[in-house]
């Protein structure tokens, strides 16, 4: 009896079980429309040119320097042909100034000059430069290093140049220093121009 007990109990149980019918997948949702873009106009179009970069002033080397060569070449006690070192152009002012053509332009008029100088050409100055340990890009700003240097090309004289001031408009300043003795011989001033 046993048995027949646990099979009624086992066939309730069962029977109270109910079956689990599948729930239908959720509703779909409607999607929103998708949003609707407003075209962005265009800023009208004005006839106004673009404006142009300022234009780079430069300065006219050769004229600026002539008046001071001229002098330079007047001065009393230098012997025709004496060996000149052109030292590069120092720039002091408050911008940005081509130091390389000022100070071409500078040795192209004292070799003009009618002979009263030698110029130590380029060529001999860079391997001067070289043997001396001196970089081509030294501007030779300490004194010192240019009289050793024309001490070393047998050169009498120095020229050393600035331009100072404002750059627009520099200020140039030239000395003629005898190497021998340390002695300025002769300076001059002016003012660049373009």
């Amino acid at each position: 009896m046993k048995k027949a007990a646990l099979i009624v109990l086992a066939a309730l149980v069962l029977a109270s079980c109910t079956t689990r019918t599948p729930e239908p997948p959720p509703a779909t949702v409607e999607h929103a429309p998708p949003p609707t873009t407003v075209p962005v106009q265009p800023p009208p179009v004005t006839s106004e040119p673009v404006p142009l970069p300022p234009k780079i002033k430069t300065i006219d080397w050769s004229a600026s320097l002539s008046p001071m060569v001229q002098q330079m070449l007047q001065v009393d006690g230098v012997n025709d042909g004496s060996v000149l070192l052109v030292n590069t152009l120092k720039n002091a002012t408050n911008g940005s100034v081509q130091t390389g053509k000022a100070t071409a332009a500078l040795t192209r008029l004292i070799a003009q000059g009618g002979g009263k100088f030698q110029v130590v050409g380029a060529d001999k100055l860079n391997a001067a430069r070289q043997t001396l340990g001196l970089s081509a890009d030294d501007s030779l700003e300490s004194r010192s290093k240019a009289v050793g240097l024309a001490r070393y090309l047998n050169a009498q004289y120095v020229l050393y140049s600035a331009a100072s001031g404002d750059v627009k408009a520099p200020t140039l300043d030239l000395q003629l220093m005898l190497v021998q003795t340390g002695e300025i011989i002769w300076s001059g001033n002016g003012v660049g121009q373009d």
